[in-house]
């Protein structure tokens, strides 16, 4: 097996031999868009794009209005452009793709001072091998040089928990709604930019991602947070002002699927370091409905004399996303409880999974079949880890969890 020194120093002639042009944004100099990702957006563009013509298909399918054509080069907007991934799916020349941030933790992880973890998103099921569990997983991460590997399903339990008491709290009547703040950015984003008048109706919470970085840090002050997962728009939510003291960086599937085949590690033949800490509820957020089927089971335990039921509807897709918000403005729909999800099929159906996202439905719901405790209220874990962050009590989590609370009502970060 190759060091970590060899495989980086590896990486790094590669790249310089490559010569790939990226656009003029990027001083035409890649070695700084790889070492230093958090300043460039989440999609970096590469090559010229004359033969694309007027009529780009980038730009007709951002909605975030973050891409410019000038003279035959695409310009990304690092403020606006959110990492969805639409404009790399719909451009045919293939000169868009995702700023890749596994150099950066190759050389974190060069350096054995530090204690790196690796937060896997709950989508992980199946996408490194069908006997990839999560205890092999975890032992592939501690070869390359991780600390451990947190499975984020756990702090999903916990947002779970907030936003069945902050529904609980606020849908009092009929009339009364709630916008689920987990899970997606892209979801969140089109709130904040497009839809103002919806953001009070959004929880303060931070996603899953920030949860876990951000109680990872305060109970090991040192640590380096990678997140794991097959989304590209956690790259810029990673770097959102008022949350970017959670996560140091994010690497996709593919980029780990890379790193693992680089270092010759099949987790599939790795030996079992399983540990179990999340219910059915956090890891079914993985795929499209599973947000607001933890939330409606949490809610029915929490307060089952509630007369005002969770009632979801769901929306897949940015398309539909938008579709979704439109018809809560009029009136059009009798939910009171909205999911949205910029993927077709939730996180199992993100840009960078690596199975088929009907295949990790399955393998995500058979995972949430499997857990031990059914919502974050029977998961003891949850609740040791709440009295080691200082809770007292549920109520007490609810009126003072700053950690995993944010501030949704300035409009787009």
């Amino acid at each position: 097996m190759k060091t970590l020194q060899e495989l980086y120093k590896e990486i790094m002639e590669q790249e310089l031999k490559s010569g790939r042009e990226l656009s003029e944004q990027y001083d035409n100099y890649p070695m700084d868009c790889l070492l230093h990702p958090k300043d460039y957006a989440p999609v970096i563009s590469v090559g010229n794009c004359d033969s694309c013509g007027t009529d780009s298909a980038c730009q007709n399918n951002c909605i975030f209005d973050a891409i410019e054509k000038i003279d035959g080069k695409i310009y990304i907007d690092p403020q606006k452009c959110t990492g969805c991934g639409v404009c790399v799916d719909v451009c045919k020349m293939g000169h868009l793709m995702e700023n890749r941030e596994i150099y950066p933790v190759l050389e974190t992880l060069c350096d054995h001072e530090k204690q790196v973890y690796a937060l896997i998103a709950p989508a992980f099921t199946g996408q490194f091998g069908e006997k990839a569990t999560p205890g092999r997983l975890r032992s592939a991460f501690k070869k390359i040089g991780f600390q451990g590997m947190v499975e984020v399903a756990a702090f999903a339990d916990i947002l779970t928990l907030k936003e069945a008491l902050e529904f609980d709290r606020h849908v009092k009547e009929e009339g009364d709604f709630q916008l689920t703040s987990c899970c997606c950015p892209v979801w969140i984003a089109m709130i904040r930019s497009f839809y103002h008048d919806l953001a009070g109706h959004v929880p303060g919470a931070v996603s899953p991602m920030i949860a876990a970085g951000r109680v990872v840090k305060k109970l090991h002050p040192e640590a380096v947070t990678v997140f794991i997962g097959p989304c590209m728009a956690k790259k810029k939510e990673a770097t959102e002002p008022d949350i970017a003291d959670a996560i140091d960086y994010v690497l996709t599937f593919q980029e780990t699927k890379d790193f693992f085949e680089a270092m010759n590690i099949n987790p599939e033949d790795l030996e079992e370091d399983e540990r179990e800490h999340s219910s059915k509820a956090g890891r079914i957020y993985a795929r499209t409905s599973g947000v607001s089927e933890a939330v409606r089971a949490t809610t029915e335990q929490l307060a089952p004399e509630k007369k005002i039921k969770v009632k979801a509807r769901q929306a897949d897709g940015v398309k539909a996303c938008k579709e979704l918000i439109e018809k809560i403005q009029k009136g059009e729909t009798d939910g009171n409880f909205f999911e949205g999800m910029a993927c077709s099929g939730g996180c199992v159906g993100g840009p960078k999974a690596l199975i088929e996202k009907e295949k990790g439905k399955e393998l995500v719901n058979a995972y949430g079949e499997k857990a031990s405790y059914q919502t974050p209220l029977e998961n003891p874990y949850v609740l040791e880890l709440l009295e080691r962050l200082g809770f007292l009590d549920i109520m007490d989590f609810l009126n003072h969890s700053d950690l995993l609370t944010r501030d949704f009502s300035g409009g787009a970060a």
